[in-house]
């Protein structure tokens, strides 16, 4: 029977290999639901995929990317769908950040091909911008990737490119996959008329989100120790282990949660949240306080203390071996009251069946809600830190497999299977997701994620900015000098001089080789904290009191203010 369908098809002239492409196509398409695209427009996109891949049909590519949920989803789904489709093979490779990093810095300093393409986090827009050796896409598109720019990839639609573009107006990266660091709170312990009496009592202010860290203190030093549902508990979560994840939680802007930077977005200009200062020109100039950093300033020596304590004093004592992988689903295991400095891509782990934080059907007893701010903060300083995993083409890599990996690159961000693999990872990157129909319909089930990403609140959550000159070599210093004020090896003033120094010899070593053209940095010559002290913004003086009057906020209420 199949054999006289196939020879009736031949003589009506269908290829046969036509019809098993629409067969391929349509089972990708129902795999691909719900999407913000009918399932006509996504055939229409699906085949202009497959006509622009014939050219390539046949090379087999390699891409990587770090290991989350969103980027499994693209490695054992999203790469077969491509690779059916097109007929270009691709293999997704999932390691670790720290291992993506050093991958793209070996293809850097070496000019071989290890990765047809990286999914590399925007917080080297700075890198990629000064050394030149990262395709721009806004000239890329226009030029010897134009027949291979999917006409309906509508970049206006993406709600990260802000982070991927470099101070020359140039897109550098195509965001894949974003997610911030808010605050975690356990909404059923904070709403229980029992415990928000006896928090009244010892504190004389209502239990609530913390506006501020003085309010986070007290309700860590609320719960930590506190029984409830025949559990111990504890007020607080962290992680503290001397590995490279330690640097991130340091340069995913914690000094700019205690006020150490200058306002302005999407980065505190001219000084950012790693303490270095920019010029006119976006030249760094300094991380010391002698040269107009703020790298080793009493914020900053505030903000480290304040991590050093409340580790030690309000979260598990597991807590201080932990990285940030194993600390990030801690809170689902049911023992966690808050958490001040959480990433939403844990958010698969906490919306799971039969777990502790979720109640029979299927609500979570959480809520996610802005990070309070510390003592040194003021309106219009960076609030908090949001990942934008984003897809970048090394001009080291050969044109044909350049252009190959940047169709799979679209594909995976595509309208066709955005909504899809949003609710995968809930890691948000298109706007037309962010507002679908069936995120409003799973948004009580999310803890404030939707809500979030739906609010003006979301613009004031980004990545490490165009200050950083060389992410790869500069954030390898923040672990390690950060993991010795940890372990109690130096004072946190001592970690914080030896890393803002260790900083200026790296900026030093970047200024006479010379390899960053007129953005590299240009120090400035010493003048003394006392001078940089005594000018507006940042570095700030020491303030008398770092404790200031704390603040709650009803989460009902702000849920509103985001309306």
């Amino acid at each position: 029977m199949k054999q006289s369908f196939k020879l009736a098809l031949l003589i009506l002239g269908i290829s046969t290999n036509a019809f098993a492409d629409e067969v391929t196509v349509n089972k990708w398409i129902e795999e691909f639901q719900p999407s913000s695209l009918s399932k006509e427009q996504q055939k229409q996109e699906v085949n202009w995929f497959i006509k622009a891949a014939e050219p390539y049909k046949g090379l087999e590519i390699k891409v990587v990317s770090e290991t989350i949920a969103t980027h499994e989803y693209e490695s054992k789904v999203l790469a077969q769908a491509f690779t059916e489709l097109t007929g270009i093979k691709v293999t997704h490779d999932l390691i670790g950040e720290g291992d993506v990093v050093e991958k793209l810095q070996t293809q850097m300093q070496s000019g071989e091909n290890i990765y047809d393409a990286y999914i590399n986090d925007s917080d080297l827009i700075g890198t990629h911008w000064r050394y030149q050796q990262a395709r721009n896409l806004t000239d890329f598109m226009a030029g010897i990737g134009k027949d291979v720019t999917n006409p309906g990839l509508d970049l206006a639609d993406f709600i990260g490119t802000s982070f991927t573009t470099g101070p020359d107006g140039k897109l550098y990266q195509l965001p894949d996959q974003q997610f911030a660091n808010l605050y975690w709170f356990r909404y059923d312990w904070f709403t229980d008329p029992k415990i928000m009496a006896d928090f009244k009592a010892k504190y004389g202010y209502e239990l609530g989100v913390p506006v501020n860290w003085s309010a986070y203190e007290d309700i860590a030093e609320f719960f930590t120790g506190r029984e409830i549902d025949g559990k111990k508990v504890y007020g607080h979560m962290d992680y503290g282990k001397k590995d490279p994840s330690l640097g991130w939680r340091f340069t995913d802007a914690w000094m700019s949660m205690a006020g150490m930077g200058d306002k302005g977005e999407p980065n505190g200009l001219p000084v950012d949240e790693w303490g270095i200062r920019v010029n006119e020109n976006s030249q760094p100039v300094g991380s010391c306080m002698a040269r107009g950093g703020a790298t080793n300033s009493p914020a900053a020596v505030y903000a480290l203390q304040k991590y050093i304590d409340w580790l030690k004093k309000y979260a598990p004592p597991a807590a201080a071996g932990m990285v940030f992988s194993e600390a990030g689903p801690v809170p689902a295991q049911g023992d966690i009251a808050q958490q001040i400095f959480w990433y939403t891509t844990f958010t698969p782990d906490m919306v799971k069946d039969n777990i502790p934080v979720v109640n029979t059907d299927g609500t979570p007893k959480w809520r996610m809600a802005p990070s309070p701010h510390g003592a040194y903060w003021s309106e219009g300083t960076k609030i908090g830190y949001q990942d934008a995993g984003s897809w970048t083409l090394m001009k080291s890599t050969p044109d044909n497999r350049a252009k190959a990996a940047w169709l799979y690159a679209q594909f995976v961000t595509s309208k066709t299977v955005d909504v899809k693999k949003s609710h995968v990872g809930l890691t948000f990157i298109r706007e037309s997701t962010v507002q679908h129909q069936s995120f409003t319909e799973r948004a009580p089930k999310l803890g404030g994620l939707v809500e979030f990403y739906r609010s003006p609140a979301r613009v004031r959550w980004s990545p490490t900015g165009t200050n950083i000159p060389d992410y790869p070599k500069l954030a390898q210093l923040w672990w390690q000098n950060i993991g010795d004020a940890a372990s109690g090896e130096k004072t946190a003033q001592e970690a914080l001089d030896a890393l803002c120094m260790a900083q200026e010899r790296l900026l030093s070593r970047l200024e006479r080789a010379g390899v960053q053209g007129q953005y590299g940095p240009k120090l400035n010559d010493e003048k003394g904290a006392d001078y940089w002290l005594s000018q507006p913004g940042a570095p700030k003086a020491k303030i008398a009191n770092e404790k200031p009057k704390p603040v709650t906020i009803g989460y009902d209420e702000l849920i509103k203010s985001w309306q």
